[in-house]
């Protein structure tokens, strides 16, 4: 009963995700947003990172199941991020965070009149992300909230590309989010998370409004981690990543094919050694309703090299 309401706080804001109509990106990256638990802030001092993220989008679904590849004229989207990050915590109480995202993305679609497929191909920085951070609410600095914008920095006019497969929005977003961090059981072997990102567009131009995202994530991993002697340990790590996101809106959106509900179980796993961090993981649909035809990912893949100073 004692573990039952130390998650229960964690399971209702996954919960609240899924009975509702979200994204910064209307392929999925938003999902990336959240997770990676045994990386949240713990002290004062900074953190660089670089982040890889990789989604090959092939599936065609409509609803809740498969649907057949002609009605989408997409037929895959691949996509590569790469993040580049850093935090630094001023004090226990207050913090910053800023990244930069560089986009490739290559787009096979079949051509409306004739059927043959077409591949385009483009690479870009994305939309820088500006937060800030506060976690004054204890002193383990065990809960936290971070606020801030997400800046039109992206290319949004690539020749070929649909407004909601550039490597930015053209909007400004909105950025809102909470985590919370705590011990699983008295001896703390495990650790357990949760964290939630609201993404709205706020400003936005030439047309296309970005659907509202709200991501959210809850897991635990093995804090105590597996010795490897003087070579680091490794801790696993599974967590449930829930995704929402509303209609895109303008007259370059396509509110019939966009917005959607996800549910993904990601295994991960760490590697720690001094001031290093390696984390990996797979995020793999367990749930998914989407409006109208969109190209889904089987699986996702993560990858974060950390160094804190």
């Amino acid at each position: 009963m004692k573990l039952f309401h130390r998650l229960l706080p964690a399971i209702a804001l996954l919960a609240g995700l899924m009975p509702n109509a979200a994204l910064a990106c209307a392929c999925g990256c938003g999902v990336f947003d959240v997770g990676t638990g045994t990386m949240m802030p713990t002290g004062e001092g900074g953190r660089a990172w670089i982040e890889y993220d990789h989604m090959s989008q092939k599936q065609n679904r409509s609803g809740m199941s498969a649907a057949p590849e002609d009605d989408n004229e997409d037929r895959r989207i691949r996509s590569d991020f790469y993040t580049f990050g850093a935090e630094y915590m001023f004090s226990r109480s207050w913090g910053a965070i800023a990244e930069i995202p560089y986009v490739e993305r290559r787009v096979r679609s079949a051509d409306e009149d004739s059927g043959d497929l077409n591949d385009i191909q483009h690479a870009a920085f994305g939309d820088v992300k500006l937060r800030g951070v506060y976690s004054g609410f204890s002193g383990d600095m065990s809960t936290g909230v971070t606020f801030g914008v997400k800046l039109p920095t992206g290319d949004y006019t690539y020749p070929g590309f649909e407004r909601d497969v550039q490597t930015g929005t053209g909007s400004v977003n909105m950025l809102l989010g909470a985590y919370h961090m705590g011990a699983l059981d008295t001896k703390g072997m495990f650790n357990w998370f949760a964290n939630i990102l609201w993404d709205r567009p706020f400003i936005t131009q030439d047309g296309y409004r970005p659907g509202t995202e709200t991501n959210a994530a809850i897991g635990s991993y093995y804090n105590k981690g597996i010795d490897l002697g003087g070579a680091g340990k490794l801790s696993p790590l599974l967590q449930l990543i829930g995704s929402y996101r509303l209609r895109d809106g303008g007259p370059n959106g396509d509110p019939s094919n966009s917005g959607y509900r996800r549910l993904l179980i990601s295994p991960g796993i760490e590697y720690a050694f001094k001031a290093v961090k390696l984390y990996g993981d797979v995020e793999i649909p367990v749930f998914e309703d989407f409006n109208g035809n969109q190209l889904a990912a089987p699986v996702q893949f993560k990858l974060v090299v950390g160094y804190s100073f």
